[in-house]
């Protein structure tokens, strides 16, 4: 019976068109009637995810639960679905995060309540869109389609300076995404006709035909990730955000650009991205060690985890462009998949610990409505249980051996050891500056004396908290501890991607 449901586009199309009901007939029923069907359907879609990852095959490289039916058919633009080892981590990371952002709402957003949810479940239903879209012509559509939900989150449910920080996110990621356009738009011509991305991939461009391609890709992906120096609207977005869109940021729309980077860059623009490698490399260490001591003069907790996110994210786009210079050096494209791997690792175990400390954050200004740093202190008195919580998250933060935080990085940093010593060493700085920003800041929150009333008559977390919070740290600890179920689903895909990096060849 399951066999026979396009079980793909219920998990794109189930949240969005739960969100429409929430939007709509939310209306006319109580609060309590909206976050129920709210919660029912992000679980929904949870569930219908879990099953994709239970009858997934780790051992094939190839595109799984295809679909494709007609769509603008005098155009040859097709709804072609399907996903890999690259996107179902992404996809299962997207939809476990919307059923947090729907419980941590629960008591805090009181207005325009099915409005808020409604947005969230159609976004999730966007995002797993991209990551599922196999026609160039779909996947920017979802690209595209998915700002509209999260400037409306930010403009409305945000803070004081919210319409400024919308617009910021709107312009930039609307702006860079044109190019992507305009660089689709090539390569349907160069494919005689046709949007589908495999068709894409195989076309063989000239070494400058590669080049503009790549930049136009990498000005919407880099803004995206987002790459140091187009990063400016992240810290901005975060801060004004309620604390479900900084989550949702965070978590899974910041991996869209590293998705793009391994989906469209690498793939169709291999021997462009060979000979840029070093301008990435560079880029992505300016991230990892300018935006890490950015981060340590922050005085706001969600400016410096948004400055800490811009530093963990370089590890990323490192981790996918240094395999060019481990090949030139050996010769060897097995090592260099490691860093693919390890970028990959590190998305997602970003994705938790980024989504976890949001949250904390989230639960502190809930009850004292300050993000400020210097406004607490002594939190550990009055919420030990939450103390603990955020203990953990810091320690992943920092890259803590134990933690998901530590593997990525740690793959990355070897990857990056066997190009060269010194991108090692300036990888590694970030496991300095992470430590150093994060403890700092948790030990200004968390220990000394109480020196603020609010913070003397603060309560420790409420059960729905305790288990929005475990929810998270289990993950984490698991992907610390036991990383082998997430590299054997992505092992194939990286495989034949980096195969097709060793086999690209200019016409």
């Amino acid at each position: 019976m399951l066999a026979d449901l396009p079980l793909l586009s219920l998990c794109v199309w189930v949240p969005i068109i739960g969100g429409l009901w929430v939007i709509f007939a939310g209306s006319r029923v109580p609060a309590y009637a909206v976050r129920n069907d709210a919660l029912f359907i992000s679980m929904l879609s949870f569930g219908l995810t879990l099953l994709l990852w239970r009858d997934f095959d780790n051992g094939v490289a190839a595109m799984q639960f295809t679909e494709k039916l007609n769509w603008i058919a005098p155009f040859d633009i097709f709804y072609h679905i399907g996903i890999d080892g690259i996107a179902l981590p992404l996809i299962l990371l997207t939809s476990f995060t919307t059923v947090l952002i729907v419980l941590a709402a629960w008591e805090v957003i009181t207005d325009r309540i099915n409005q808020y949810m409604g947005a969230f479940l159609i976004l999730e239903g966007l995002m797993i869109g991209v990551f599922s879209a196999l026609d160039a012509v779909l996947f920017y559509v979802f690209w595209e389609a998915m700002l509209i939900p999260m400037f409306l989150i930010i403009g409305i449910w945000g803070g004081p300076r919210r319409v400024y920080a919308t617009i910021k996110f709107f312009l930039y990621t609307f702006l860079g995404s044109v190019f992507m356009l305009v660089a689709l738009l090539y390569l349907y011509q160069q494919t005689n006709g046709s949007f589908a991305i495999s068709d894409m991939h195989a076309v063989l461009l000239s070494l400058p035909q590669q080049k503009w391609i790549f930049v136009a890709f990498l000005l919407a992906f880099a803004v995206k990730v987002p790459m140091w120096p187009v990063h400016t609207w992240l810290p901005d977005a975060h801060v004004e955000a309620p604390t479900g869109g900084s989550v949702v940021l965070a978590a899974v729309m910041l991996k869209m650009g590293g998705y793009g980077f391994v989906r469209f860059s690498l793939p169709i623009a291999p021997d462009a991205a060979a000979s840029l490698n070093g301008l990435m490399i560079g880029l992505s260490l300016i991230a990892i060690v300018y935006i890490g001591f950015v981060a340590l003069a922050q005085e706001d907790m969600k400016k410096l985890i948004a400055y800490s996110s811009i530093s963990h994210m370089g590890f990323v786009t490192l981790g996918f462009f240094v395999c060019f210079q481990i090949f030139a050096k050996t010769g060897n494209w097995t090592d260099a998949a490691m860093g693919i791997e390890g970028g990959m690792v590190q998305m997602i175990s970003h994705g938790f610990i980024s989504a976890a400390l949001f949250l904390c954050v989230g639960v502190m200004y809930d009850r004292v409505h300050s993000r400020q740093i210097g406004d607490y202190g002594g939190v550990v008195n009055t919420m030990p249980k939450f103390a603990a919580f955020m203990m953990l998250f810091a320690m992943a933060n920092a890259g803590l051996p134990g933690t998901s935080g530590f593997v990525g990085e740690f793959l990355v940093i070897l990857s990056a050891f066997k190009a060269s010593f010194w991108f090692a060493f300036f990888a590694a700085t970030t496991l300095i500056l992470g430590a150093a920003y994060t403890l700092w800041m948790y030990k200004r929150v968390i220990f000394g004396e109480i020196t603020n009333a609010a913070v003397k008559s603060l309560e420790d977390i409420s059960t729905r908290e305790h288990t929005i919070l475990l929810a998270l740290a289990i993950p984490v600890l698991i992907l610390g501890v036991w990383p082998a179920p997430l590299l054997d689903m992505m092992h194939a895909t990286i495989a034949q991607l980096v195969e097709q990096l060793a086999n690209s060849k200019l016409p």
